[in-house]
C-alpha cells in the first residue's frame, strides 16, 4: 500500500517542507530566512498539499519535527501540522528533532562501529540542546540543555569517538579539544527531507501523536522579557 506523508520542519531559523511516497522524496520547499517561518510555513504546507492532490495522491499522515528549538518556531510548526490533520482526518508523527538531524550523518562512510553521534542545536551563548545517540539512533542520553566546558560529554570522549554537528557543535569546537571529539562540517540544519526513514517507521509502527493533547518538545518554558517600567519617574 502506498504511503505519502507530509513532512514539516522548522524548530531552528530554516524551514522546510516535503512529500515523501515510498521511501522517496517528491516535494520539497525550503526557506533559508531567518523569522520568517509565519509568513512561508502556511504556503509551503499548501503547495505541498495541491502538489498531491493534483496527482490525486491521498496524504496518509503528518510528520512534525517536535523539537526541541525555537519556542516561536515550534508553535507555528505544530499549529500547521495539527490543522492539516483535523481537516483532513489523518494521524500526526512526531519525530525528535535531534534525531532528524543524525539522518544524514548516518550515510557518511567514515563513521566507525563504535562511534557515538551528538547532535547539537544552539541555545545561544555557551548552552546547546543536545542528545547522544549510537549508530542505531539508540538514545544514550536523553536531550538536555548543556552549558559547555572543556569537560562536556568527556564520559563518552573517555571511551570513544564522539561525532559533533549541527549549528550549536562550532561554538563547542573550540571548547571541546578531547582527541575523540570529532566536529563535522555542513550539518547545521534539521530539513524536512531527511524525516522521511525516521516517519515511515513510526507510519509503519502506529507510532501516532493525540492530536489534541500533543506539544512539541520545548526543553525549557519560554520566558517573556519583562518590559521596562517607562513610567516609573511620573
Amino acid at each position: 500500500m502506498t504511503t505519502i506523508i507530509l513532512h514539516i520542519e522548522a524548530s531552528t531559523e530554516i524551514c522546510s517542507v516535503a512529500l515523501s511516497q515510498d521511501g522517496h522524496v517528491f516535494f520539497e520547499r525550503i526557506n533559508r530566512e531567518e523569522r520568517s517561518h509565519a509568513k512561508v510555513l502556511a504556503p509551503f504546507v499548501e503547495e505541498a498539499i495541491k502538489v498531491a492532490d493534483e496527482q490525486g495522491a491521498k496524504i496518509n499522515a503528518v510528520a512534525l519535527s517536535s523539537g526541541p528549538g525555537s519556542y516561536t518556531s515550534l508553535r507555528i510548526a505544530s499549529s500547521t501540522a495539527k490543522g492539516v490533520c483535523y481537516g483532513r482526518n489523518i494521524p500526526l508523527i512526531a519525530i525528535p528533532t535531534t534525531a532528524i538531524m543524525c539522518v544524514p550523518v548516518l550515510f557518511r562512510d567514515d563513521l566507525p562501529e563504535e562511534a557515538l553521534l551528538c547532535p547539537m542545536i544552539d541555545a545561544r551563548r555557551n548552552e546547546v540542546y543536545a542528545t547522544i545517540y549510537d549508530r542505531a539512533l539508540g538514545v544514550v542520553k536523553e536531550t538536555h540543555a548543556e552549558v559547555v566546558t572543556e569537560d562536556s560529554f568527556k564520559e563518552f570522549l573517555d571511551k570513544g569517538p564522539v561525532f559533533f554537528f549541527g549549528n550549536g557543535a562550532e561554538k563547542c569546537s573550540t571548547i571541546i579539544k578531547h582527541s575523540n571529539a570529532h566536529f563535522l562540517e555542513g550539518y547545521l540544519h534539521p530539513l524536512a527531507k531527511n524525516m522521511m526513514p525516521l516517519a515511515e517507521r513510526a507510519w509503519y509502527d502506529e507510532r501516532f501523536e493525540d492530536i489534541a493533547y500533543f506539544e512539541p518538545f520545548y526543553l525549557k518554558n519560554f520566558v517573556a522579557a519583562k518590559p521596562k517600567d517607562l513610567l516609573k519617574n511620573f
